[in-house]
């Protein structure tokens, strides 16, 4: 096969918004697609209609928008192929049927809910593994019942024959005996097929040459196999990828930290700092490296470097990630991200201060220390920057300096940067150690009033940096209010 013959596919259920798990078998399509050249596209498999999540569909494209991950053929974007939903591709699922029916390879079943609950239940008793009794597989029943509703379609399995064998490119060669496939339902009353006729159909339909998808659908891919050879048409290959875990090794659940993949986004993650998180779920490069630049990633993907052990969701990691993310992004770029979070949600916020300029030093002054972009994250680092007035809802006095002496300190600062002319960092450092030497008091207390009366916080960014931020007046106002509190506190002589 030719690296450019090569036709993957992401086929979500809009049963629901996509999490972690769904987006990775998504990315990893996707990057093998990118790495040989092939085709990704993405199928909407809307056949479970009872279950359908409104804005589902809604939710999976934008999904993989935010991310990066372009489809060649698919929603929007139309193809050769389509249609792309399930939903309307009736007419060639019945025709399979119609076609396995006719062979013998498919019949009609009465057998009613209560009918099936009951045998359930009676295999249980009697130790037996679950599965359809196959009463129905000789009564030739016709389609329709005495009422004229459609009645169900089952594939009629082999009662003999050798093993059917799933060679996969993770897992190699898995055996299955015919006795533990029974009768699986193809058709649904309703006419919609299952998942299991309508993804081999549309797998063969629209030249699917590799099917990726999550380790759950290994016990089923022998009944794929068995509609493959039927129908005659020749399977994909198979490569079953491997679990997410929780950190405790449990199934993965909110208690973890996984959530919907744009609520990550709206937590204030990074597109790029997703997309590399999720690779390294089952990928990994080598054995060291975790940062990994999109390119080099489309570069060096293969599914040979896909691992079968579970992969651990760790939701540290991928803050630390993000961090690492946000702290290479330009300036400029940093912003725009920050300015997505909207500040005027804050009743606090002054909007004279929302210009792109001084967001813009903002950013040069946490991104440091910033681990994701949202508006909360960003809040809770750089508020006393965004707001005209300081509430001091925290102790004025530094530890180990008493209160005349705090009130005493900051008068003296006050005067000291009424009669600086240069506002910046080179100038106001060295001043202030200078004064610390003159008032008799260590840098820490002298240093610990000013950020007290300044941010109202004793956990900022830098110190001088942040004063040059605030600017002269608006950092020589805070030390005036402060020292008038100070003062009203009877703290002064």
């Amino acid at each position: 096969m030719n690296e450019s013959d090569i036709r993957v596919r992401y086929a979500p259920s809009p049963t629901g918004y996509p999490h972690v798990g769904n987006i990775r078998t998504a990315l990893f399509n996707w990057l093998y697609a990118k790495h040989s050249g092939g085709s990704f596209i993405v199928r909407i498999e809307d056949t479970d209609q009872s279950r359908s999540v409104e804005g589902a569909i809604e939710n999976i494209l934008e999904s993989l928008q935010w991310l990066g991950i372009d489809w060649d053929e698919g929603p929007i974007v139309g193809g050769d192929f389509g249609p792309y939903l399930q939903s309307e591709r009736l007419n060639i699922y019945q025709e399979a049927v119609d076609k396995l029916i006719e062979q013998g390879d498919a019949y009609y079943c009465i057998c009613s809910p209560d009918k099936l609950a009951s045998m359930r239940k009676e295999q249980q008793k009697l130790g037996k593994p679950p599965g359809y009794d196959r009463l129905c597989r000789s009564a030739g029943h016709s389609r329709k019942d005495k009422s004229g509703l459609n009645r169900v379609v089952r594939f009629a399995t082999p009662i003999e024959g050798p093993p059917v064998t799933t060679d996969d490119l993770i897992r190699g060669k898995v055996n299955v005996e015919l006795p533990v496939i029974d009768d699986f339902v193809i058709l649904k009353s309703d006419g919609f097929p299952t998942y299991h006729l309508a993804n081999v159909v549309d797998d063969h339909h629209m030249q699917i040459s590799h099917v990726m998808r999550a380790e759950e659908w290994l016990p089923s891919t022998p009944r794929h196999l068995l509609l493959y050879k039927a129908l005659g048409f020749d399977p994909p290959i198979f490569a079953h990828l491997p679990m997410i875990l929780g950190s405790d090794r449990a199934k993965l659940s909110k208690r973890h930290g996984a959530t919907t993949l744009l609520e990550y986004r709206d937590e204030g993650y990074l597109p790029e700092a997703m997309l590399n998180f999720l690779v390294l779920l089952g990928w990994s490069l080598d054995d060291k490296t975790e940062v990994i630049p999109l390119t080099e990633l489309i570069e060096n993907f293969s599914l040979s470097r896909i691992g079968k052990s579970p992969a651990i969701f760790d939701i540290t990691k991928l803050e630390w990630m993000n961090g690492i993310y946000i702290r290479s992004m330009p300036v400029e770029q940093l912003a725009e991200h920050i300015k997505g979070y909207n500040y005027h949600q804050k009743k606090d916020v002054s909007t004279s201060l929302l210009d792109n300029d001084y967001i813009k030093q903002i950013v040069e002054l946490v991104q440091d220390r910033v681990r994701k972009v949202s508006s909360e994250e960003i809040w809770s680092l750089t508020s006393f920057l965004l707001v005209d007035d300081l509430n001091y809802s925290i102790d004025l006095n530094p530890k180990g300096l008493g209160k005349s002496e705090t009130a005493s300190a900051i008068r003296s600062v006050i005067s000291e940067l009424e009669s600086t002319k240069d506002f910046n960092v080179s100038t106001l450092e060295p001043s202030l150690r200078e004064l610390a030497k003159e008032l008799n008091l260590s840098t820490r207390h002298l240093f610990g009033a000013i950020r007290l009366a300044v941010t109202g916080s004793n956990a900022t960014p830098p110190l001088f940096e942040t004063m040059v931020v605030i600017g002269r007046d608006r950092v020589i106002k805070r030390l005036h209010v402060a020292l008038a509190i100070l003062e009203e506190m009877g703290s002064t002589k």
